[in-house]
């Protein structure tokens, strides 16, 4: 387990940054506990996954908007979640900028659905390096603090290894199941159906 541990805390930053580029929420978290536990530097990991999550969502967004044509193909099996974000962005504004960063699922979406319409890119990259710096610094604090919590939770799966990914997989079908249902609802009231 040491030399696990000190492998990831060798490779850490640069997994961290990987990671972060499309979401980075259990590499932050890991390497927030990796700092409490002295193996990586907790400023160090702030700055990577913020940086990494900014660039990422605004790599997103330039492709999107300016390389739309070889972006449909892998956009057309989403469109009604596209419009979906494209809805949440026309009620709630520019604040799903910063929500999104902590919604799994809609983390990767947002970007894309605000870059198919006329948002402004200087807009986005302000609302989008607030959230990056929010998201940053709310989970790694957080699980930085909470590092103790993370290494007893840690230590009853490795007694009892069936439950993560039990729980896992209960948690990822009750977020597909409201999202499917969230977007078919509001798409379908929106078409007048």
């Amino acid at each position: 387990m040491e030399e696990t541990i000190n492998l990831i805390a060798k490779y850490g930053y640069i997994l961290l940054f990987l990671y972060s580029l499309g979401g980075g929420f259990v590499a932050l978290v890991a390497a927030s506990v990796l700092s409490s536990m002295g193996k990586m530097d907790i400023y160090l990991s702030l700055s990577v996954a913020i940086v990494a999550n900014f660039l990422g969502d605004t790599l997103l967004f330039y492709l999107t908007r300016y390389q739309k044509k070889e972006m449909m193909p892998y956009l057309s099996k989403h469109k009604r979640k596209l419009a979906y974000t494209q809805l949440l962005m026309r009620r709630y504004g520019s604040i799903i900028l910063i929500i999104q960063k902590y919604i799994y699922g809609f983390k990767t979406l947002v970007p894309i659905g605000i870059a198919l319409t006329n948002y402004n890119f200087n807009h986005f990259s302000i609302y989008n390096f607030i959230g990056a710096v929010l998201w940053g610094l709310s989970i790694g604090i957080g699980s930085y603090f909470l590092s103790d919590f993370f290494q007893n939770a840690i230590g009853y799966f490795a007694n009892y290894p069936y439950l993560a990914p039990l729980i896992l997989f209960v948690l990822l079908l009750i977020l597909w199941i409201a999202l499917s249902k969230a977007t078919t609802k509001k798409f379908n009231k929106n078409l007048g159906k």
